[in-house]
């Protein structure tokens, strides 16, 4: 009685907009309270949170990200997009599913994506009459795409963990991953077949690319400092701040250091603030619910009921949704793989193929409501209700099932390059 009575509570408190990282303290306080287990364990989860090395990267890419946001990169970039791919319907919204799954796939970090490229993004989708809500929901599904394309480090982590040839796993995710930006462009076209198109002009090409040619340039130098070892994504964000510092402040002179460069700090770390607080409890939420064998439980009572790979699967796909959305991709990898590997090889499912299905679970669970961080990383980044974000989200939430029905029931798309 008093666990509902809590679970009553607790709702009553998201829905009349009690901030989101004190809903889910009370939420790991009462479940902890009510099994009786040590409180410091979330106090030992934020230590833990903290002293991750690659937590570095969140407060300088959105340092970056602010600064590009504040300066004029995004009109010059409008610019060459306009000028790229003005001219055919859907142009702008699928350079953001490239952009964005590029970015996703060598930092791994969905906030990284939504908060480093949303500021820079939203404003080309709007200028080009996208919708709010459209734009909305694109960049905030964005932030997780390109979990499948090499060089991954959630591919790389499941392959140590799976025991798995991780070059084996960067050829399968190619196709799969490809079908997912498939449907979502096609949806992108559909969205942009009335919008305004723009004639093509090699002249206005150039002209854009002299302006926008050190932006542009941005990706390819993260691109090739992390693709080619040169630094890890902690010193590259380093990098990119100093990049993204001396574009702005110094070659095109957008900002300024005694008006902007402290103002620009203060607004980006109550960001990181926000976001790193609800990391940790929702954390230490969701480790109450792996320490209670909860998942090992269900897939215990899986072995029994399911006597075929189809709907093996699909149950799969709804178990591991769930997780997803509640629980990091690197976490989740870790914990949940090694319960659900020898179950799927006692039903002939490929670890390989596994594996694809495994992360496009946990991509798609970043934008699941309720508790999908990508919903309440865009939340915060775009300064819009929580609500607001589930709208949005809701058709590419659709499609993404769609996608993942083809990879899951296509086996071929992943094991294609595999010799099995």
């Amino acid at each position: 009685m008093l666990g509902i009575i809590a679970t009553i509570f607790i709702l009553i408190c998201a829905l009349i907009g009690v901030p989101l990282f004190i809903v889910l303290g009370i939420a790991s306080l009462v479940c902890f309270s009510l099994f009786q287990i040590e409180m410091s364990s979330i106090g030992i989860e934020m230590f833990r949170v903290a002293s991750t090395p690659s937590l570095a990267s969140i407060p300088l890419f959105t340092l970056a990200g602010y600064m590009l946001a504040e300066s004029h990169s995004p009109q010059r970039i409008i610019r060459l997009a306009k000028a790229l791919c003005g001219h055919f319907p859907g142009g702008i919204a699928i350079v953001s599913l490239v952009v964005c799954a590029f970015f996703t796939a060598f930092t791994g970090a969905s906030g990284v994506t939504i908060i480093a490229l949303g500021a820079l993004l939203y404003p080309v989708l709007r200028e080009q009459n996208y919708s709010d809500m459209f734009s909305l929901g694109l960049l905030t599904t964005c932030g997780s795409l390109g979990l499948l394309f090499p060089p991954s480090l959630p591919l790389i982590l499941y392959g140590v963990i799976a025991k798995v040839d991780i070059a084996d796993l960067f050829k399968a995710g190619i196709v799969p991953g490809t079908v997912i930006m498939i449907v979502y462009a096609l949806w992108a076209i559909k969205k942009g077949e009335k919008k305004d198109v723009e004639p093509f002009s090699w002249a206005e090409v150039w002209a854009a690319l002299k302006g926008g040619i050190w932006e542009v340039a941005l990706p390819v130098v993260i691109a090739v400092g992390i693709y080619g070892g040169y630094a890890t994504v902690s010193e590259m964000s380093t990098l990119t701040v100093l990049y993204v510092f001396i574009v702005e402040f110094v070659v095109f002179r957008d900002l300024q250091v005694k008006r902007d460069l402290t103002r620009i700090i203060i607004d980006s770390m109550y960001l990181v603030g926000a976001i790193l607080m609800i990391l940790c409890l929702a954390l230490g939420f969701t480790n109450f619910l792996v320490d209670q064998e909860i998942p090992l439980k269900v897939l215990v009572v899986m072995k029994q009921v399911f006597h075929n790979r189809y709907s093996l699967l699909l149950f799969f796909n709804v178990f591991l949704l769930v997780i997803g959305a509640m629980k990091d991709v690197f976490s989740a990898i870790i914990v949940v793989v090694p319960l659900i590997l020898p179950i799927a090889k006692e039903y002939d499912i490929h670890p390989v193929h596994m594996g694809i299905i495994f992360l496009t679970n946990l991509e798609i669970g970043y934008i699941a409501p309720p508790f999908g961080i990508n919903l309440f990383i865009a939340s915060a980044r775009f300064k819009r209700p929580i609500a607001d974000v589930y709208r949005a989200t809701w058709p590419f939430l659709i499609l993404s099932f769609i996608a993942l029905m083809i990879v899951t029931y296509i086996p071929f798309l992943s094991l294609m390059w595999i010799k099995q």
